[in-house]
């Protein structure tokens, strides 16, 4: 009998266990997954220093040296190779003028040519083609600008033709400028640490916000006339913007 009792007692406890493990097993199951992390301990330490940015602007005003010819000649026949025909003609003639004038073989460059049919509205009807070719001219000789102008076209049959002006080599004007504009950031500056009530250091950086371009004129001559062509050559302006970073002393 107590053999019995034992047997029935030790079957309930391992009925008890598997039905706890069970609901267990239930629960772990519909739980959701919890992911604990520990903040990790920064190896590096941020740190601000203080400085005084600002920037600088700068203007230096020199004459252009070199002439940009833009120059060029059309054609319209009844056919395409016509048209093409006419211009190779006409081209040719500018070219040879535009080498007598001492312009250079490496100074004269083709920036367009076209040859295509030349529709009438309102139906758009083709009523022949039309060739055109235009041409870069490189002129150092800026003060006979006009006289040059004049020749291409009265001699050299030019049909559209303008001119802008630029420096050959701007390098030096731009690292006068820049000089320049880097003392202006500094002046800024230091009127900004004395409001402030703090010394100036050193330079910590220094960057360079102007573009590669300058203001340049540009003329439009159209049919010039018998009287030498008036073109006046003027300054270009150089433009340098500069950002600049100065340390804070004391």
């Amino acid at each position: 009998m107590q053999s019995t009792f034992r047997t029935v007692v030790i079957s309930a406890a391992i009925g008890t266990l598997c039905a706890l493990t069970a609901t267990l097993a239930v629960l772990a199951v519909s739980r959701p997954s919890i992911l604990l992390a520990a903040p990790l301990a920064s190896s590096t330490t941020s740190t601000f220093d203080p400085g005084v940015v600002t920037s600088g602007d700068a203007t230096v005003s020199k004459k252009p040296d070199l002439a940009v010819i833009s120059v060029g000649v059309e054609s319209k026949e009844s056919s395409a190779s016509a048209a093409q025909q006419d211009l190779a003609s006409k081209a040719g003639k500018l070219i040879a003028r535009s080498k007598a004038l001492g312009i250079a073989d490496k100074d004269i460059t083709t920036s367009g040519y076209w040859v295509g049919p030349n529709y009438v509205p309102p139906d758009a009807t083709i009523s022949g083609y039309r060739a055109s070719e235009t041409l870069l001219l490189k002129w150092h000789s800026v003060d006979t600008i006009g006289k040059t102008l004049d020749a291409l076209v009265q001699e050299g049959g030019a049909s559209q033709i303008s001119v802008g002006f630029t420096l050959a080599d701007a390098k030096a004007a731009r690292a006068e400028a820049r000089m320049l504009a880097i003392a202006d950031a500094r002046s800024r500056a230091q009127a900004m640490a004395a409001a402030a009530g703090v010394k100036l250091g050193k330079v910590l950086r220094i960057s360079d916000l102007s573009s590669s371009g300058y203001s340049s004129p540009a003329f439009d001559v159209k049919g010039a006339a018998r009287a030498t062509t008036q073109v006046p050559v003027g300054q270009l302006d150089v433009l340098v913007s500069v950002e600049v970073v100065f340390a804070i002393d004391g």
